[in-house]
């Protein structure tokens, strides 16, 4: 048997397709006894109702989109999606709103999922992560007219609220740190060049080179794994003239390039210190531990699915949301640099 419909409902009750759906949708027009039954055949059917019969009808689909293109292996192993989503599930639960994930490949594959769901009405908003330069995803969300908030800026994104703290900042608090504690030559771990917060960390690094007069600054592109963190690491320590300091996007990366460090019998902080991008129970737990830029990414994720419950609300009123810049916490594996290195 295929899909149940509301005339399959109606045959087996005995009433009209027009009473089921009064039924269904808590609508007026029928008495209780009839919605009771209704709704018992209903559930013994497994009824669900159509998404694209949902969007035709103009029914909310109390559904929030977050299509994210990295590779899966890559995101289970992040503490920082892991955080961020907890946060948005318990953000939107607030308003009775589910959370649908999918993981794909690249951005064509993710543009293609937010066209199919805002055609079928599975989703009354989405949430895009990752902002890239001269983001193509902006104008499709504009194009299909479904209010959506992009996790990361500063805006404006045009007609869509956006949620974002200030990387840039961020990295400049790490190599004020640095020089402070004597490191001129500094090497950064970077995530993939094609997103806005790659561009803005390595520019800001660049810009600290100058200002500070630091020797040497490089950034080193990766897909935020820890294979190719680690892969980074151990080019950069086989130099002649390595770096006494080195900053990873990510606290995998990290804690892949303190590995590194120790196979290559380079001690840290005697020799190396290591900070991290994100902070998480990684950066805690391992020998030593790890100095890291702090912030509270449950609440960012929270912070995200209010401000798009609101864009749902009223979605001809874009906000742009500044969040406090991720602090400093120092730990073990940073130290002041030996300048005979």
């Amino acid at each position: 048997m295929g899909r149940p419909t509301i005339a399959d409902i109606a045959a087996k009750v005995g009433v009209s397709k027009g009473a089921v759906s009064f039924a269904l949708n808590g609508r007026p027009g029928v008495s209780e006894e009839t919605r009771a039954r209704v709704l018992k055949v209903a559930e013994e059917m497994k009824w669900r109702p159509h998404s694209a019969a949902r969007a035709l009808g103009g029914a909310r689909a109390e559904a929030a989109g977050l299509v994210i293109a990295r590779p899966a292996r890559t995101i289970g192993v992040e503490p920082f999606f892991a955080h961020l989503l907890s946060g948005l599930q318990a953000g939107l639960s607030a308003g009775a709103v589910a959370l649908h994930l999918l993981v794909v490949e690249d951005t064509a594959a993710e543009i293609e999922v937010y066209r199919r769901w805002a055609s079928e009405g599975r989703v009354d908003g989405f949430i895009l992560v990752d902002l890239q330069v001269r983001d193509p995803r902006i104008e499709v969300i504009e194009e299909l007219g479904v209010p959506a908030v992009v996790l990361g800026g500063p805006g404006p994104h045009g007609s869509l609220s956006s949620v974002w703290a200030d990387d840039r900042e961020a990295m400049l608090s790490i190599a004020d740190y640095l020089a402070a504690l004597g490191h001129t030559r500094i090497a950064h771990v970077s995530g993939l060049p094609a997103f806005r917060h790659t561009q803005r960390r390595v520019r800001a690094l660049r810009d600290s080179a100058r200002r500070l007069s630091l020797r040497e600054v490089v950034s080193v592109p990766t897909d935020f794994s820890d294979a190719q963190g680690a892969a980074a690491t151990r080019a950069l320590l086989s130099r002649k003239q390595r770096p006494t300091a080195i900053v990873y996007d990510s606290d995998v990366m990290a804690v892949a390039g303190l590995g590194v460090a120790a196979e290559m019998r380079v001690s840290v902080p005697g020799e190396l210190s290591i900070v991290a991008f994100d902070d998480s129970v990684l950066t805690q737990i391992v020998h030593p531990s790890l100095t890291a830029l702090s912030r509270d990414t449950f609440a960012l994720g929270r912070r995200v699915a209010e401000t798009l419950l609101g864009a749902i609300a009223d979605p001809a009123t874009p906000v742009n949301v500044r969040t406090p810049t991720p602090v400093l916490t120092v730990r073990e594996s940073t130290s002041a640099a030996d300048e005979e290195l």
